[in-house]
């Protein structure tokens, strides 16, 4: 395991990996950057870029635009399984779309943010996207980041990163996020989005501690350069890609 503090310890041999056929897989719980890091690591190496997070919202959106009450299992299930997702991998312009109804906007309302939970922990939900999201990752060229990315989703990717940040300070970030601001209060009203939401998804996913093999980032004192070039780092020592 490597921590940000010592990434040029990492002593393992470089993995033998073309740029073309790189999978950066990052995981990591609310708040900790883990978006907004693989955009810009994805943008730096020239990979693309698949926010998994994004499809959960997708079929948390599509449920409820047709009142599908997401406590009904098996038919959110069945709904993951037709769902008519088109998501753009481009991490300059991550798209996403349902039906051909762009909802990039729309999935990151209150509205989807306080429901995705139980669309998240939905087995068969779960099954379904983890399946198309290793289609993805198989094709290789691509950073991954979400929940479960490192151990399920990508478990066999030349680098895998859990990046983490102290609770404070991801809820700081959160807030200023979604709020424009991380006083008291807008860092309150978000403590149930973040806390609930990673207690609510931690029943199902493991994103708080690193499996073997899985080197953590801890951004709590990092800028989001620092952040970023921390991950770069790891890239290059764990498989000579550099940018």
């Amino acid at each position: 395991m490597t921590t940000a503090g010592n990434l040029l310890g990492v002593s393992d041999t470089p993995a033998d990996v073309s740029a073309h056929d790189l999978v950066v897989a990052i995981d990591g719980p609310s708040g900790s950057g883990k978006s907004t890091v693989a955009r810009r690591v994805a943008a730096a190496l020239g990979l693309r870029y698949l926010d998994t997070g994004a499809m959960y919202r997708a079929v948390t959106w599509w449920a409820l635009e047709q009142d599908v009450d997401l406590a009904d299992v098996e038919r959110v299930a069945q709904l993951a399984r037709e769902l008519p997702l088109q998501q753009g991998l481009d991490p300059a312009d991550p798209t996403v779309a349902v039906g051909g109804i762009d909802i990039a906007a729309a999935i990151r309302s209150s509205r989807i943010s306080a429901a995705v939970s139980a669309v998240a922990t939905n087995l068969g939900v779960r099954a379904e996207l983890v399946a198309r999201q290793q289609a993805v990752a198989r094709a290789g060229g691509v950073v991954v980041e979400g929940r479960d990315i490192t151990t399920v989703v990508a478990p066999d990717a030349p680098v895998r990163v859990l990046l983490t940040a102290d609770e404070q300070v991801r809820l700081s970030r959160r807030a200023l996020e979604v709020h424009g601001s991380a006083d008291a209060s807008a860092v309150d009203a978000t403590r149930d989005q973040v806390v609930r939401r990673d207690a609510d998804d931690a029943t199902v996913a493991s994103f708080h501690e690193a499996a073997d093999g899985v080197d953590v980032v801890d951004s709590s004192l990092l800028s989001l350069d620092e952040t970023v070039a921390a991950v770069l780092k790891l890239v290059e020592a764990r498989t000579g890609v550099r940018t």
